[in-house]
C-alpha cells in the first residue's frame, strides 16, 4: 500500500470522526444554546442535531427541570427595630434558554441577591409579631417581585419559602415562657373542664340513684297495700264462705226435720235446745215466747221425777 493510500485512509477517519464528534443528542428537560463563529444561533431541543465543526459549540447546556436554591440565612430588621435571620427557599424554572445564557452573568447569584433584597423590604414594614405569623403574606409577595425581576432572565420563580425565623435569644426565651404560660393555662381550663364534667356525672348518678330508690319503695308500698287488699278479700270470703256453710247446714238440717214430718211437741223441744244454747251466752235477760214456758215447766218436773227414782238415790237413804 503507497503512502497516498493511507493518507487517505487517514483522512478518512479523522473526517469520520469529526462528524461523530459534532453529532449532538439533546435528551428531555434540557436544551443546548449553540452560537457560530462566537454570535447566538439557535437553542436546541431535544432530539439529534449535528453542528458545524470548528464554526459552530455549545455555548450552554441548561435544565428545563424545577430547581430548588437554597440560600443561607440572611439578617434582616423588623419595623420595631429587631434583628432576626431568616433563610429562604426558591422554587424556579428555566423557560427561556437565550435569555438566561445571555441575560445576566451568573444568574444564581443574582438570584440570591435579589431575594435577601426583597426579603429585607418587606420585612421593614413589619413589626416583629406580624412577621412571625404572617409567612403565607411574605412568601406570595415575594414570589410576585422575584417572578417579575427574573423574567426578563428566562427564569420563572414558582414559589418561595421561609424555612426558618430566627429571632435574637431574648425574644425567643420571652416567646417560650409565653408559649409555656399557655400551655398552662390551657391545662388548667381542661382539668377543670373535666372536673365539671365528672360532678356533672357524679350528681346526673346520684339523681338517678334516688329516682331508682323512690320507685322502688313506691312499688313495694304498692305491692304491700295490695297484699293487705288480698289478705282482706281472702279473709272476707272465707267467713262469707263459712257463713254461706252455716246457712247450708241450717238449712239442710231444716229440710231434714221437715222430712221427718215432726210433731209440735218435737219443735218445741228444739227450740228449748235452741234456748238452751243462748242461755249460755252473755246475755243478762231473755224473753222466753208463752207457748214455751208450759213446756219448760213441763221439762222441769220430769227431770225432778226422773232425779227422784234414781236408784242410786234411794241406796243412800
Amino acid at each position: 500500500m503507497n503512502i497516498g493510500a493511507i493518507a487517505i485512509i487517514v483522512l478518512l477517519v479523522l473526517v469520520l470522526l469529526v462528524v461523530v464528534a459534532n453529532i449532538v443528542i439533546v435528551q428531555q428537560s434540557r436544551a443546548y444554546v449553540v452560537e457560530r463563529l462566537g454570535a447566538f444561533r439557535v437553542v436546541w431541543n431535544v432530539g439529534l442535531h449535528v453542528k458545524i465543526p470548528f464554526i459552530e459549540r455549545v455555548a450552554k447546556k441548561v435544565s428545563l427541570k424545577e430547581q430548588v436554591a437554597d440560600f443561607a440565612p440572611q439578617p434582616v430588621i423588623t419595623k420595631d427595630n429587631v434583628t432576626m435571620q431568616i433563610d429562604t427557599v426558591i422554587y424556579f424554572q428555566i423557560t427561556d434558554p437565550k435569555l438566561y445564557t445571555y441575560g445576566v452573568e451568573h444568574p444564581m447569584n443574582a438570584i440570591e441577591n435579589l431575594t435577601a433584597t426583597t426579603l429585607r423590604n418587606i420585612i421593614g414594614d413589619m413589626e416583629l409579631d406580624q412577621s412571625l405569623t404572617s409567612r403565607d403574606i411574605i412568601n406570595t409577595k415575594m414570589r410576585i417581585i422575584l417572578d417579575e425581576a427574573t423574567d426578563p432572565w428566562g427564569i420563572k420563580v414558582n414559589r418561595v419559602e421561609l424555612k426558618n425565623i430566627i429571632p435574637p435569644k431574648e425574644i425567643q426565651n420571652a416567646m417560650e415562657k409565653q408559649m409555656k404560660a399557655e400551655r398552662e393555662r390551657r391545662e388548667s381550663i381542661l382539668q377543670a373542664e373535666g372536673q365539671k364534667a365528672s360532678q356533672i356525672l357524679v350528681a346526673e348518678g346520684e339523681k338517678q340513684s334516688a329516682i331508682l330508690r323512690a320507685d322502688a319503695a313506691k312499688q313495694a308500698s304498692i305491692l304491700k297495700a295490695e297484699g293487705e287488699k288480698e289478705a282482706r278479700i281472702m279473709a272476707a270470703d272465707a267467713e262469707a264462705l263459712a257463713i254461706a256453710k252455716v246457712q247450708q247446714a241450717t238449712a239442710d238440717s231444716l229440710k231434714l226435720l221437715n222430712a221427718a214430718a215432726p210433731n209440735d211437741q218435737v219443735v218445741k223441744l228444739k227450740a228449748l235446745e235452741a234456748m238452751e244454747k243462748i242461755a249460755d251466752g252473755k246475755a243478762t235477760k231473755i224473753i222466753i215466747p208463752s207457748e214455751l214456758q208450759g213446756l219448760a215447766g213441763l221439762a222441769a218436773s220430769a227431770k225432778t221425777v226422773f232425779e227422784s227414782e234414781d236408784p242410786k238415790a234411794d241406796a243412800a237413804q
